[in-house]
């Protein structure tokens, strides 16, 4: 009876907002205070009381009522606790919105806060300006966020990726930049109206200059899609004026050969200059500017040439150390036809992206036909992993340049599957709870970008990295509405979920993968309800949880305690990825991964684990040409650190103080080279540690295959396809 009545209630929070009343936590209150049945049942019959005659009820009246029952029946220690729960909460709240108390934290160099992000180095003036001016961002955004959403981020149930920027300001998150159109018809930076490059090295010089400056109008990544294609005309004006100096000094027979001599090395110079340009650039934000490069579907000599330099230039390394980049992270595209198979006019392109990613670990991989399959049509990801969805303008083209993501809120899904407690029914009445407030939020982030001026970013809004050119009585929102812009649902901890209502090593599961599944395919469903109601595109994002690994668990820890193979790992894991403590080979991982993307199509990236691989680059070439079918964007995490004094190369060991030579014991990040993957992206947890979760879960990997299992399966998997296809034709 209580049941059916409460759930026809709706509650008014003190802020003056209405939700539907939700059982489940007052459950987890009277198990907090250990209220038995009896106690339980005074307390609906006194609540029932309060509700007025349009079913109503305040939430003040719940605490009242809860003081009320405690106090009546002399249960003092619970009632303490309640006092305590309620005070904490409030306590939270007054010290987030503290705007000193959160630059003290910065000063004092709480490990949360200087390591929140990993590519930012917290000992230098202009990201120590940026964490100072950050850290009063989130006192402030707090404050201008819809009081429920504020709550639940404060609470662990959601998390408002990058407070620190936003709501305080518009700001968008991360972007396909029109370099095409840039470059060809010129544009406005600061002061100077900037003409159309008549060289390649001009050209990578103004990418780097617009690079610098979306970076530090924005907060996300930047991605200079099919770079190889772009860059093309450019080195071929570079051509045309050494034919020009040929005629002039050199026999006829030699122009061809001389202008194209010369024209290597302008595209190899330019190439370079870039990869130098975008690592010792640093926004304003206080950090290299988080940068994608991606190509490999150019075909003339020019773009093969421009393909092959860049890989040329990542195996040689960065400085006298020869250093691995950590940026610009490449993405290489595969085309079946075109780079594949052996036979394939590029395939040797794909042979120095094998080589390059055993020695670098990038380039990551797109493959052309999944990815269309999955997206809609192809391009490359804004940043580590975030994808836009296919968009046709009012004229019927395709258009991916100039398009961006407006921010993203993830959900705390294991929390979800704790309340639950094993109850599948309960998890789905607290998974419609939470998203409810999830789309609160990302309500109000669209709102809040559409209060942008095109004059607070005119790189952005006037002069075409957004793909049109508004005046300053424009509104931003044309860039935004008709779902050319995407807002995201973001979700963590799809492997603690599953273990929550079927065991730690629920991956091999089929019920438990159907289920997990599910929960990807009702937020898809969730975001297609939300665009058609909106005008504005909500997408599903696999979340890159950096710091979110950490601070959502530790969360849930001060809640449920150490639970196992969910809170006392210490750390959640990204999105759906299977359990890092695992060993399956790259082919049963990618199998078990690969349904999850269909649903989550704005945001995932496939990884495996492997060992040292530059002595067996067709090992992984084998795991590309299997995957090419199955994933559309793959990464490679192989063993790639160094160190300076004795000479090792591989895999340094975690320790609780970083990471460590296993050769010497060197750990001086002056005298090595720490190479990991952070999330989508990598990093150098040496020089730049990390926070305490995500360092816990990099340690927790290992290896999914050696060179020679992998060898072994990759023929076993082609001749399983050669034995399909035989069938087939028979």
């Amino acid at each position: 009876m209580h049941s059916k009545n409460l759930n026809q209630i709706t509650i008014i929070k003190n802020s003056g907002d209405k939700t539907p009343f939700f059982r489940y936590k007052l459950d987890y209150l009277f198990g907090q205070l250990s209220l038995n049945a009896d106690l339980q049942n005074q307390f609906y019959q006194e609540l029932f009381k309060h509700v007025n005659n349009q079913n109503e009820l305040k939430s003040s009246v719940i605490r009242e009522t809860f003081n009320n029952i405690m106090n009546n029946n002399h249960l003092i220690d619970a009632q303490r606790k309640y006092q305590s729960y309620y005070e904490q909460d409030q306590l939270m709240w007054e010290k987030s919105i503290d705007i000193d108390r959160n630059i003290k934290k910065l000063f004092n160099k709480n490990s949360r806060v200087i390591h929140e992000n990993a590519n930012k180095d917290s000992n230098v003036f202009n990201t120590q300006r940026d964490l100072q001016a950050g850290r009063s961002s989130k006192a402030i955004g707090l404050r201008m966020l819809p009081p429920l959403v504020a709550k639940a981020h404060l609470r662990g149930d959601i998390h408002w990726h990058d407070l620190d920027y936003s709501p305080a300001t518009p700001e968008t998150n991360c972007c396909l930049v029109d370099f095409k159109t840039m470059l060809n018809h010129g544009f406005k930076i600061g002061n100077a109206k900037v003409a159309s490059p008549k060289s390649i090295q001009t050209a990578t010089a103004q990418v780097a200059q617009i690079i610098a400056n979306v970076a530090s109008l924005q907060y996300g990544g930047i991605s200079f899609d099919r770079a190889d294609e772009v860059l093309a005309p450019f080195a071929k004006l570079n051509y045309q004026k050494h034919i020009r100096e040929a005629q002039k000094w050199v026999t006829p027979e030699k122009h061809a050969e001389y202008a194209r001599e010369r024209t290597q090395k302008d595209i190899y110079d330019a190439m370079q200059a870039l990869e130098y340009e975008i690592n010792t650039l640093y926004s304003s934000q206080g950090q290299t500017p988080f940068t994608t490069v991606s190509f490999g579907l150019g075909t003339n000599w020019f773009e093969r040439e421009i393909q092959k330099d860049i890989f040329r230039i990542r195996i040689k390394g960065l400085g006298v150390e020869k250093r691995t980049a950590i940026f610009p992270k490449l993405t290489f595209a595969l085309k079946r036809g075109l780079n594949l198979n052996p036979g394939d006019p590029n395939y040797d392109i794909k042979q120095l992206a094998v080589d390059c990613s055993t020695k670098r670990m990038y380039p990551d991989i797109l493959n052309y036909d999944k990815l269309t399959e999955i997206t809609g049509n192809f391009k490359a990801p804004m940043g580590c992993r975030s994808f836009l969805p296919k968009w046709v303008d009012d004229d019927g083209n395709e258009v991916n340049a100039g398009r961006m993501n407006l921010g993203v809120v993830t959900v705390n899904l294991p929390r979800i599957a704790l309340y639950a407690n094993g109850d599948q029914e309960q998890f789905w009445t607290i998974f419609k709870d939470k998203m409810r407030i999830v789309h609160q939020a990302l309500a109000y982030r669209i709102k809040r970008c559409t209060e942008a001026k095109p004059a607070n970013a005119p790189l952005l809004y006037k002069y075409g990295a957004f793909g049109k050119q508004l005046s300053d009585d424009d509104s931003v929102d044309e860039l935004f509405n008709h779902e050319r812009a995407t807002v995201s649902v973001g979700y963590i901890g799809l492997y603690e979920v599953g273990a929550s209502f079927f065991g730690p090593d629920w991956e091999r599961n089929q019920q438990a993968h159907l289920f997990t599944v599910e929960i990807v395919k009702q937020l898809n469903l969730l975001c297609q309800k939300w665009s058609k109601q909106s005008g504005y595109h909500y997408s599903l994002y696999s979340t890159p949880a950096e710091s979110l690994t950490d601070t959502f668990c530790q969360d849930d820890i001060k809640k449920f305690g150490k639970v196992a193979a969910i809170t006392d790992k210490e750390y959640y894991t990204n999105s759906f990825h299977y359990d890092v403590r695992k060993s399956p080979t790259p082919f049963d991982k990618l199998t078990f991964e690969e349904a999850y993307p269909h649903y989550a199509s704005a945001g995932f990236i496939h990884y495996c684990e492997y060992p040292n691989l530059k002595q067996n680059p067709k090992a992984l070439e084998a795991v590309w040409d299997w995957a090419y079918d199955h994933v559309g964007y793959l990464g490679t995490n192989t063993s790639i650190d160094q160190c300076f004094k004795c000479g090792f190369r591989g895999d340094f060991n975690a320790t609780a103080r970083g990471f460590v030579c296993p050769q010497c014991g060197n750990h001086d990040p002056k005298y090595c080279d720490v190479v990991k993957r952070t999330c989508g992206y990598l990093g150098n947890p040496q020089a730049r540690p990390m926070v305490h979760g995500r360092h816990q879960e990099i340690s927790a990997r290992v290896k999914n295959m050696t060179g020679g299992m992998i060898r072994n399966a990759a023929e076993h998997e082609k001749a399983k396809q050669s034995d399909s296809q035989r069938m087939a034709r028979e």
